[in-house]
């Protein structure tokens, strides 16, 4: 499949440059589409040597974790609900803590956190896989889960929204929520259903219970403040328990007698060795996906949505969000450039500029995230792991876009 998607996605750009050349006379199509690759190339290595300091930071207190034992107590609390979603996973193992703080810090919306604390964990799963070259069941499954953008205070996007001076910045707080809720849940039914997996059961159902309580209880706290307190106060609960993770994590290793320093620089150590490992698979899908940006297949794919919306009577506000929801899954740069674009051309309070906002937050770098997390263990056969993480994409996209209209218009 992804053999297949890469190919195509060459063929298309070099198709509508040659187009251009010689129908439209447009004698740069080629030199932009070539240039469009190389500068790809060059962020593929920019961005694996930029994420070699923050992977050895987090790989080394991953590693003062395990070996104070922080992550089996994480693992032993989802033991039980990791039981019925990973069956394949022997309780008590430590993939299942490094999952669990994955995802911690992806519903903060950290992702600079959570990305090196997802490579462990998946190469913690690839060590219980029988095929080294194929997804394992587990594996797709905490793939999709991560790609799904569980968020729940996304700082990044307040941030964002403030700097470009929204008059309300966090009021897409809930519809943000309410549509990353959307995404998780699909992504999950749609393993579930593939892996055969029974979700309706009492474990699960008290889980699901514990987590919708404490996101009420977030919202409805946060919803009670002003704008711009709501702002700050998210950010600042979002960093202080990031920090609070940190020093917990060290003070737990210390007083386990674990010798922090040492066993902090062994893990860290590793960090240089993944981020290289990434580099030839970033290489091959942003070049990809740079020519395809540059030969205009994404501004032709909106323009044709705007065209078929309007024959069937449609507002067509949603269609300057396209190019973001269709960018979102490939890369995370792309998407935030375009959002940021959309917020400058249109107004950051416009219905495209909120809708930008939603969509941000809502959805992942399905792409980008596979490419990264399965290049890490050396998967080439990833089975039904993007055909369901692009699922649970379109999901929060149909979702923000519906949750758009229902409370900015």
């Amino acid at each position: 499949m992804l053999n297949i998607l890469w190919l195509l996605f060459f063929v298309i750009a070099f198709i509508l440059a040659l187009y251009q050349w010689l129908f439209l006379g447009d004698n740069q199509s080629f030199p932009e589409l070539v240039k469009a690759i190389f500068d790809m190339a060059k962020l593929s290595v920019e961005i694996s040597i930029g994420l070699i300091g923050v992977l050895a930071f987090w790989l080394g207190l991953l590693k003062v974790a395990e070996k104070s034992g922080l992550v089996n107590l994480l693992a032993k609390a989802l033991a039980p609900l990791f039981r019925k979603l990973m069956p394949q996973v022997p309780e008590g193992h430590p993939a299942l803590g490094s999952i669990s703080m994955n995802m911690a810090a992806n519903m903060l919306g950290l992702d600079n956190a959570a990305t090196p604390m997802g490579i462990r964990a998946m190469e913690q799963l690839q060590q219980l896989n029988p095929l080294k070259d194929t997804a394992s069941n587990a594996q797709i499954l905490f793939l999709v889960l991560n790609t799904s953008a569980v968020t729940v205070i996304p700082i990044t996007i307040l941030v964002y929204r403030t700097q470009m001076g929204a008059t309300d910045p966090a009021a897409v707080f809930l519809p943000l929520l309410l549509a990353t809720s959307a995404s998780t849940f699909v992504g999950l039914l749609a393993v579930a259903l593939v892996q055969k997996l029974s979700l309706f059961n009492r474990v699960i159902g008290a889980y699901f219970l514990f987590f919708a309580s404490v996101i009420g209880l977030l919202v409805w706290g946060l919803m009670r403040l002003p704008a711009e307190e709501m702002t700050g106060l998210s950010s600042a609960i979002g960093n202080f328990l990031l920090m609070f993770a940190i020093v917990g994590i060290l003070l737990h290793g210390w007083r386990k007698g674990v010798a922090v320093y040492e066993d902090f620089v062994e893990g860290a150590k590793e960090g240089f060795k993944v981020a290289i490992t990434i580099i030839p698979y970033l290489v091959a899908m942003l070049t990809a996906i740079g020519a395809l940006r540059a030969s205009g297949a994404l501004d032709a794919f909106s323009s044709f949505v705007s065209k078929i919306v309007t024959l069937f009577g449609g507002d067509t506000a949603f269609v300057e969000a396209i190019p973001t929801a269709l960018m979102r899954p490939f890369s995370g740069s792309g998407a935030r450039a375009m959002m940021l674009e959309t917020m400058e051309t249109h107004g950051v309070d416009s219905f495209a500029g909120t809708l930008v906002s939603i969509i941000q937050g809502s959805t992942e770098t399905t792409f980008y995230v596979l490419t990264v997390y399965f290049g890490a263990v050396g998967i080439k056969r990833i089975r039904h792991a993007l055909a369901c993480g692009l699922l649970a994409d379109l999901a929060g996209i149909i979702a923000a876009i519906g949750l758009c209209y229902w409370f900015f218009t």
